[in-house]
C-alpha cells in the first residue's frame, strides 16, 4: 500500500503510450515542431525500405553504409573480402542481405567499434570463421559479460591498428574513453571516411544523454578528435543518414551551445547559497524532492539557453537539427552533471563560522 502522504497513481495505459500521473514522464506531444524539412531521406519512404527495413548506398570505392534509419553499420569490399564494421541487431540478418546487394565476396573481418550490444548484438550472423578485430578493453568486457551473439575478437590492439584486406586500409585508434571503454575510430584515407560510433548523429542531436555516453569530458574531446580527421563521409551509427564534415561541425556547433548554457547554470544554480535555498525550500523533511528542484533548474536553464539561442546561420536548434526540442533537455542534465563531476572545481568550502560561496 502507498503511504497516506502519496498521492495516488493513476494510469493512462494505452497501445501507444503508458502514463502515470505525478512521478513519471509526461506524453510528448504533437505540439512540439515537426523534424527539420529533409531530414527524412527518399530510401525512408521508398518500397524496398518499407518492406525490407534496410538501405544500403555505397559511398565511394567499395565503402558501404547500411542503416535500419535507427542504426548504422558498414562494410568495405575489398580484392579478398568484405570488412565488416558493426553488426546492430536491429539490422540483423540484413547486414549480409546487403552485402549479398553488391558482392559475392565473402565476409572476412569483422570490426567492433565498441562492446555495445546494439551495435555489435548480431555479430554471430557471420560466422565462426571470420577474424574480429577490436580494442583489447572490448575483448575484457565481452570476456567479463560473454554473449554468444558477440564472438570475442580474435585480434586486438592497444592505441593504433592498420587492418590491410584486399588492396584496402583501414586506420583504427584509440584515443581514450568517450562513449565507453574501448570505443575506437575507423578510417578509410582511400574513401575519406570516418566511422566513430555514438559519438555525433548528422542530421539530428544524438539520442538522449549524450547517446548514454560514460564519460562526457571524454566524449566531448572526441569531437575534435573527430574534426582532426580529413574525411567527406562520416558515419556516426544512428538515425537517417550519415554525415558530411560540414553536417558533423553543426553537431559539435549545437553541443558547444549545450556546455555554454550548462556552465552558466552551474555558476548560478549550484552555487552554495542558491543550492540551500532551492533546496530547503520544499522542507527539510523533502530533501530529495528539493534536491530535484535544484538539478531541474539547472537543466531547464540549460535547455532554454541553447532552444532560445539564434545558432551561427541565423536560425533555432529545432530548425536545423532533428530532435532538439525534445533530448536537449536530457542533454543539459548529462553535461552539467558532467561539469560537476569531472571537470575543476574553482573552489571549496573554507573552515569556519559563514564561509564564502562555493561551488556545490
Amino acid at each position: 500500500m502507498c503511504q497516506s502522504s502519496q498521492k495516488p497513481i493513476s494510469v493512462d495505459h494505452t497501445s501507444s503510450f503508458y502514463a502515470i500521473d505525478h512521478y513519471g514522464f509526461p506524453r510528448a506531444g504533437a505540439d512540439d515542431p515537426a523534424d527539420p524539412e529533409g531530414y527524412y531521406p527518399p530510401y525512408f519512404q521508398s518500397e524496398h525500405f518499407q518492406k525490407y527495413g534496410y538501405h544500403v548506398e555505397e559511398l565511394r570505392d567499395g565503402f558501404y553504409w547500411v542503416t535500419s534509419a535507427g542504426y548504422d553499420a558498414a562494410f568495405v569490399v575489398t580484392e579478398r573480402g568484405v570488412v565488416a564494421i558493426d553488426a546492430p541487431p536491429t539490422l540483423g540478418e540484413n547486414m549480409l542481405a546487403a552485402i549479398e546487394d553488391v558482392t559475392d565476396q565473402p565476409v572476412t573481418h569483422v570490426i567492433y567499434s565498441h562492446w555495445h550490444a546494439d551495435h555489435i548484438g548480431a555479430a554471430s550472423v557471420f560466422g565462426p570463421d571470420v577474424e574480429i578485430v577490436a580494442h583489447r578493453i572490448t575483448k575484457d568486457l565481452l570476456e567479463r559479460f560473454p554473449d554468444p551473439k558477440r564472438p570475442l575478437p580474435t585480434t586486438t590492439f592497444e592505441d593504433d591498428l592498420v587492418l590491410e584486406v584486399g588492396g584496402v586500409s583501414l586506420q583504427l585508434s584509440y584515443k581514450g574513453e568517450n562513449h565507453c571503454p574501448g570505443n575506437i575510430f575507423i578510417y578509410a584515407p582511400q574513401q575519406k571516411v570516418l566511422t566513430a560510433v555514438d559519438i555525433l548523429s548528422p542530421g539530428s542531436v544524438t539520442f538522449m544523454h549524450c547517446d548514454a555516453s560514460q564519460n562526457i569530458s571524454g566524449w566531448y574531446e572526441a569531437h575534435a578528435q573527430i574534426l582532426d580527421y580529413d574525411f567527406d563521409f562520416f558515419v556516426g551509427g544512428h538515425h537517417m543518414h550519415y554525415g558530411t564534415y560540414e553536417q558533423v561541425k553543426l553537431c559539435v556547433e549545437y553541443f558547444a551551445d549545450v556546455l555554454e548554457g550548462a556552465t552558466a547554470a552551474v555558476e548560478r544554480f549550484s552555487r552554495s547559497d542558491a543550492l540551500v535555498d532551492i533546496v530547503t525550500s520544499t522542507g527539510w523533511n523533502r530533501m530529495f524532492v528539493g534536491t530535484e528542484n535544484w538539478i531541474n533548474s539547472m537543466a531547464n536553464y540549460t535547455t532554454r539557453h541553447v532552444l532560445e539561442k539564434t545558432t551561427s546561420n541565423g536560425q533555432l536548434w529545432w530548425e536545423r537539427l532533428a530532435g532538439a526540442t525534445t533530448q536537449t533537455k536530457y542533454h543539459a542534465y548529462t553535461v552539467l552533471e558532467s561539469i560537476r563531476l569531472e571537470r575543476p572545481r574553482p573552489d571549496y568550502r573554507l573552515r569556519g563560522e559563514n564561509p564564502p560561496v562555493f561551488l556545490t
